[in-house]
């Protein structure tokens, strides 16, 4: 298994070699005469210095000064002046003059390493040529000693440099592998919403990563419960109109021909209410389950619409709507068809007769409101909360139906990032009001 924490050590590493690489491939590029001309404590200053000797106290003791470092740093030293006629005795012997004149002046048969500085005198202006020997045993050495500080220094930047890397690739591998020990638990159904308490209370892009894990994580959490508690439900639900059935069929094949001439209503009764009753199911689940784009939604030609159909399945009640002019907002409109359809047909079920089922749109802010009331019984305080789950419906209510309807229109205002209001209206009656955001998706506070 491939690591994220080696290669992203492994990476800085690299970086890091690189870098060092790098530098000690310049240092030897740097390693040449004007280098070793502006580096060795032997020659750095001793131009200046035998000139300024030569010139103010003569020929011996500017001779004195070649000697003083020949004893010291083993440099042989000749001084030539523009004609190249020797200014000074030097300390460089005739024999090894004539063995490197024999050796053709080549420096890898020598056993020293030859470098030429030009000084020109800011006195006199009189330029010299200096001509430097040093053995390869004191260069080698030189150079050991010359390279002991920066290869310390390196060595103890590559310590930090390696601990700063690995402080930053843990800092990035620890979070990932509570993520991902997080995504697992999602997956076994066991997630714990505090178990990336930690990592959310982090002010970088981790933190903000954990805390909408959490937000994913619990709404996760939510819809496999409320999934589980809809299939008890409708499980629940399903049972008695099969029981109803299997009981009128055993019944058929016992009665004689008249009896199940009386019983074929019965039978098709309960064959339509086990149809309606799955057909409410598959529209809650669908409701879930579109992944239409969203579109624009003329709100006002909505409502006529579902007021004509209102008329013709209730004739009995009158629907009012007292709504804006020009009211859209963008969204799914088979949805919010069927919430408000839902929440007519609801409200028709208890609105007495004479009483007008008022529909009220308007815009609020960055929302529009829907609001369907009725003038019926209204609803207990008590169970006000219950109302909307699936399934449910409160003590005492004898009218038809399965309690999906209202669970249909709160879940498509859920989608649109709304919410759906259900209250006892203070003159009486009941109403279901829908809170859409003009924005699918997006809840504005107005």
């Amino acid at each position: 298994m491939r690591s994220l924490f080696w290669r992203i050590l492994a990476s800085f590493w690299l970086a890091i070699a690189l870098v060092a690489g790098l530098s000690i491939l310049l240092g030897h590029m740097l390693n040449q005469d004007a280098w070793i001309l502006s580096r060795h404590p032997g020659l750095n200053t001793l131009a200046e210095e035998w000139t300024r000797t030569y010139e103010e106290q003569g020929e011996d003791a500017a001779q004195g000064i070649l000697e003083q470092r020949k004893h010291q740093y083993h440099v042989n030293v000749q001084v030539l002046n523009e004609a190249g006629d020797p200014v000074v005795r030097g300390t460089f012997p005739r024999r090894a003059a004539a063995f490197e004149a024999r050796q053709n002046n080549d420096d890898r048969r020598l056993p020293w390493r030859r470098l030429t500085d030009e000084y020109t005198s800011p006195k006199t202006g009189e330029t010299y040529l200096l001509i430097y020997r040093i053995p390869h045993p004191e260069l080698d050495a030189w150079h050991r000693d010359s390279l002991l500080w920066p290869l310390s220094a390196l060595a103890i930047a590559l310590v930090v440099l390696t601990l700063f890397s690995l402080l930053v690739t843990l800092s990035i591998t620890r979070p990932l592998s509570r993520l991902r020990g997080a995504v697992h638990e999602l997956g076994q159904t066991t997630y714990q919403q505090n178990s990336l308490a930690r990592l959310a209370a982090r002010r970088d892009e981790f933190g903000v990563l954990a805390k909408d894990f959490n937000r994913m994580g619990s709404r996760l959490q939510s819809l496999i419960g409320s999934q589980r508690q809809l299939l008890r439900d409708v499980s629940h639900e399903l049972r008695s109109p099969l029981a109803r059935l299997r009981i009128a069929l055993a019944l058929a094949e016992r009665a004689t021909a008249e009896e199940r001439e009386r019983l074929w209503p019965r039978l098709t009764r309960e064959c339509d209410r086990l149809e309606a009753l799955i057909s409410e199911i598959l529209v809650l689940a669908r409701v879930d389950a579109d992944n239409a784009s969203a579109e624009a939604v003329d709100l006002n030609a909505l409502l006529a619409n579902l007021q004509k159909d209102a008329q013709l399945a209730c004739p009995e009640q009158t629907v009012k709507i007292h709504a804006e002019p020009q009211l859209s907002l963008k969204g799914w409109p088979t949805m919010i068809e069927r919430a408000v359809d839902n929440l007519l047909r609801n409200a028709q079920r208890f609105n007495p007769a004479g009483q007008p089922i008022e529909v009220q749109a308007m815009r609020q802010g960055e929302r529009i409101v829907l609001s369907v009331r009725d003038h019926g019984p209204g609803v207990d305080a008590e169970h006000l909360r219950q109302l909307g789950e699936p399934f449910y419906r409160a003590p005492g209510q004898t009218a038809p139906g399965h309690g999906l309807g209202l669970a249909i229109a709160r879940r498509a205002a859920e989608r649109h990032g709304g919410s759906l209001m259900l209250a006892n209206h203070p003159q009486g009656g009941f109403i279901a009001s829908l809170e859409l955001p003009l924005v699918p998706g997006v809840t504005v506070q107005a």
